[in-house]
């Protein structure tokens, strides 16, 4: 399974992770909720924290122990939407 442009995975291979960085909260805010309407769409909600201009995700599938093929289209969903 090929990585996604952008995204590394953490040590151990367990999950995606990547981390955006925006101008502001506003415009941080507004990514996440583009992305939080995509993965309820898609009903696989990724792990995240966001601090003022900035989002963390970390993308993985609890119940199989790792990275699965939703996670890798997650995450390229997500970079799409931040273009």
């Amino acid at each position: 399974m090929d990585t996604p442009e952008g995204w590394t995975l953490e040590e151990g291979g367990k999950a995606l992770v990547r981390r955006f960085e925006f101008k502001d909260f506003s415009e941080a805010f507004g990514f996440l909720t583009r992305v939080a309407l995509h993965a309820e769409k898609q009903d696989h909600h990724p792990e995240f924290t966001s601090v003022w201009n900035r989002v963390d995700f970390r993308l993985t599938s609890h119940d199989a122990g790792g990275v699965t093929e939703r996670d890798v289209r997650l995450a390229e969903a997500i970079g799409r939407l931040v273009r």
